[in-house]
């Protein structure tokens, strides 16, 4: 099968490029059908020189072009004219047709750049899209960063609440440790008050129950006074036996008195003066003299 393509031709890294037609059975530099034109990639403008009668020519016999060749090909416009003819155009039809095509490719400003100049443009481009991830990788990182100040500052908030919460807690806690010290101290104020409210009372009664006792005792002692006039005329009237007589009689009378119908001073110091045992029912249950009872109980805690 006939095959279309280049072959390397030139110096060490200066190389010229024919384009040639050899079988496709043949190796890369071996013998060739035909030489076609030349290719040169180097220069700036990526110089071509082609024989475009020949080109049809081996294109029509059935000859392949490689991808490269048919790259050039289809720039020079020579596919494009192949394919009219596969149509059976006429010669002028494809003529107008090729200016059409060549027409609108020189509005479209296609121009023909050279290796450096695309190799620039690739750098240019990776460049630009190098410089896109970077941006790219910045906005997300201050994304993340903006992410992080946020649930910092959430953090901190709550934190701050937390602290505030605990610390009105604690407050609160204290008012009430605070209100309950200060009821407990006013119970113990009261209680206290009411103790010596009812010490003070007693100790009124106690008094009152005395100075009662004295005034009696002093009323007594002049009663006594009075009387002891009468019993010395009685004494000095009556005989020796009626002496005894009453004598016997008032100490009958003194055994079976109780506290009762004594003085309080008498009845105090007939139970200083008598064994405890003669005092049983002495003093009565109705006595409501304290001074007496007193000296009762003074005896019994004595004996």
């Amino acid at each position: 099968m006939l095959r279309i393509r280049l072959q390397r031709r030139g110096r060490k890294k200066r190389p010229i490029h024919h384009i040639v037609v050899a079988d496709n059975r043949k190796p890369r530099d071996g013998r060739i059908i035909e030489d076609i034109g030349r290719f040169d990639n180097v220069t700036p403008k990526n110089q071509l020189d082609l024989d475009r009668e020949r080109a049809l020519h081996w294109l029509k016999q059935g000859a392949q072009p490689s991808d490269t060749v048919r790259s050039i090909f289809k720039k020079q416009g020579i596919m494009y004219e192949m394919h009219l003819n596969r149509l059976d155009k006429s010669e002028e039809e494809i003529e107008e047709a090729l200016t059409e095509w060549r027409e609108r490719r020189e509005e479209k400003g296609e121009d023909v750049t050279t290796r450096k100049e695309r190799q620039q443009a690739l750098l240019e481009a990776e460049q630009k899209e190098y410089e896109k991830q970077l941006q790219k990788k910045a906005e997300e990182a201050a994304k993340e960063k903006a992410k992080q100040e946020a649930l910092a500052s959430e953090e901190d908030e709550e934190s701050d609440e937390e602290e505030a919460k605990a610390e009105a807690e604690t407050v609160e806690a204290d008012e009430e440790t605070q209100e309950a010290e200060a009821d407990e101290q006013e119970a113990e104020e009261t209680a206290e008050a009411e103790t010596a409210d009812t010490e003070d009372e007693a100790e009124a009664e106690e008094e009152a129950a005395a100075e009662a006792e004295e005034e009696s005792d002093q009323e007594d002692d002049d009663a006594e006074e009075v009387e002891t006039p009468e019993e010395e005329t009685e004494e000095v009237e009556a005989s020796d036996d009626e002496e005894e007589e009453d004598t016997q009689e008032a100490d009958e009378e003194s055994e079976a008195k109780t506290s009762s119908d004594m003085l309080a001073k008498e009845a105090i110091e007939h139970i200083e003066n008598t064994p405890l045992e003669e005092l049983e029912g002495f003093v009565t249950d109705d006595e409501d003299r304290v001074t007496v009872q007193r000296a009762l109980d003074e005896k019994k805690e004595n004996s």
